[in-house]
């Protein structure tokens, strides 16, 4: 799980910065893909037992 974990909290940092750049730069559909994606991510998380805003 360690490895899972990790790999787990780099896409979820990488794609929260890039939704964050995303919206700085008006990119509407950079910012519902993005999103989407951090949604999966946070429920492929939670799935696993494991809190996505701590991840």
């Amino acid at each position: 799980m360690g490895e899972f974990l990790a790999e787990l909290r780099v896409r979820i940092a990488e794609i929260s910065v890039s939704l964050q750049a995303a919206r700085a730069a008006g990119d509407e559909f950079l910012v519902d893909a993005h999103a989407s994606e951090l949604e999966d991510l946070h429920r492929i998380a939670v799935r696993n037992g494991i809190d996505p805003h701590c991840a």
